[in-house]
């Protein structure tokens, strides 16, 4: 392994550290605002409502804080997004109503813009040829805060509201010192031709989605809107169907999503890259597709907690093989110095998808049954998903004949 490569290994390491905190303090607070606003007497639509503001903010600020990173660099970027949600963290520890449960998540929506920023980091330090890989480990630190978060949640919750919002608070803040010593700015300076291109209207790159849908580049941001879509609608009513259907409290909520952040970890850390290695970026995304659309069916099915552990894996599996293959193949289309415009745009569409996905996910929950969401948002990834199956299919990797000298990892 070359100096290069350690240097990158470095830098990428210091980056999933860091994502892995600020995931976790997420994660200590989402499974348990629903049941905190159920305690103030809040309905599931309005559940619903409370966690897409989240969304709301970032979709505005994401196109934003690319640009920024683009001009000014992904480091500041990140360290301003890592204090607006420590702010977010205090307020929501401090909530006795329904609005200050909305106002922490739309400063925290404000900071979490910087998702695509970190995903433009990776793009910046790592070769095309590694980057799924790459972005498969950054995605697995939210797996394992997944994992982490709800257990440290739910056992904080025995102390009171305050304290998962406090602890969140305090690891966000500790985070931004680690990362104001040890994170190194990543982007490059460009030449007057890339600076001709950051001129370009912020909203540019994400209209050209909407006006040109069958451009490489904008079907894959549209699946991962739609593969973002299918996972919010999870996240956002689980809570609420383990509460309603298996009696799961905020005390014991931690279990589940452990369980499934462990499965995200195991895929994203060991199986992803040997599995995008032997099938490649663009079929690994179409098997995502297909996994995720089977979890989100099934998912309903089970009448007993231990049945519905066998579904439940579909849906991590499903996403872990999607969106860092997705992300892969969007990075390849564009230029470099507009990686942080373009991973911005893609997370402004996904979080137009966490926009509708909760919203439309509570509102089924309450207006048409406990199943609902889920036959619903499985039948929209299996309509939309159809566009995966049109993205051209790079070769896989092919192995080198053993030589007397072993090759250098490409």
């Amino acid at each position: 392994m070359t100096a290069g490569s350690n240097h990158q290994l470095r830098r990428l390491a210091v980056l999933i550290a860091i994502s892995l905190v600020d995931m976790i303090g997420f994660a200590i607070v989402l499974p348990l605002l629903p049941f905190y606003a159920l305690r103030l007497r809040a309905t599931p639509s309005e559940i619903g409502l409370i966690i897409a503001a989240f969304s709301i903010a970032q979709i505005l600020s994401a196109p934003v804080w690319g640009r920024v990173s683009d001009r000014y660099g992904r480091r500041p970027a990140l360290l301003i997004g890592l204090l607006a949600s420590a702010c977010a963290y205090i307020v929501f520890g401090l909530a006795d109503s329904i609005w200050l449960l909305l106002v922490s998540r739309l400063v925290q929506g404000a900071g979490g813009g910087t998702t695509g920023v970190a995903q433009a980091y990776v793009a910046d330090t790592i070769e095309p040829s590694q980057r799924a890989k790459a972005l498969g480990w950054l995605s697995a630190a939210t797996g394992a805060a997944f994992a982490i978060g709800p257990l440290i949640g739910s056992l904080a919750a025995h102390f009171g509201q305050t304290a998962p919002g406090f602890i969140a608070a305090g690891l966000c803040v500790i985070n931004a010192a680690c990362a104001w010593k040890w994170l190194p700015e990543s982007k490059r300076k460009e030449g007057s031709g890339a600076v001709a291109v950051l001129r370009k209207p912020v909203w540019h790159t994400a209209a050209q989605v909407v006006v040109h849908p069958a451009r490489p580049t904008s079907r894959l941001i549209l699946i991962y809107g739609v593969g973002m879509l299918a996972y919010s609608v999870l996240t956002s009513v689980l809570a609420l169907y383990l509460g309603a259907e298996f009696g799961t409290n905020e005390h014991t909520i931690g279990k589940w999503f452990f369980y499934i952040g462990t499965i995200q970890v195991v895929m994203r850390v060991a199986l992803l890259g040997p599995i995008v290695d032997r099938i490649g970026e663009a079929w690994a995304m179409r098997t995502g597709t297909a996994i995720l659309v089977f979890g989100l069916l099934l998912f309903p099915v089970p009448n007993s907690a231990l049945l519905l552990a066998l579904i439940v894996p579909c849906v991590p599996i499903g996403t872990a093989l999607l969106f860092p293959s997705t992300t892969a193949l969007i990075s390849r289309h564009v230029s470099r110095s507009e990686y942080g415009t373009t991973m911005g745009v893609a997370q402004t569409f996904a979080g137009l998808a966490r926009i509708m996905g909760p919203m439309l996910a509570t509102a089924a929950f309450q207006r048409l049954g406990h199943p609902a969401p889920f036959f619903i948002a499985g039948g929209i990834v299996a309509l939309v998903g159809l566009l995966a199956f049109q993205v051209e299919v790079e070769p896989p990797t092919v192995k080198a004949v053993p030589a007397p000298a072993p090759e250098s990892p490409a």
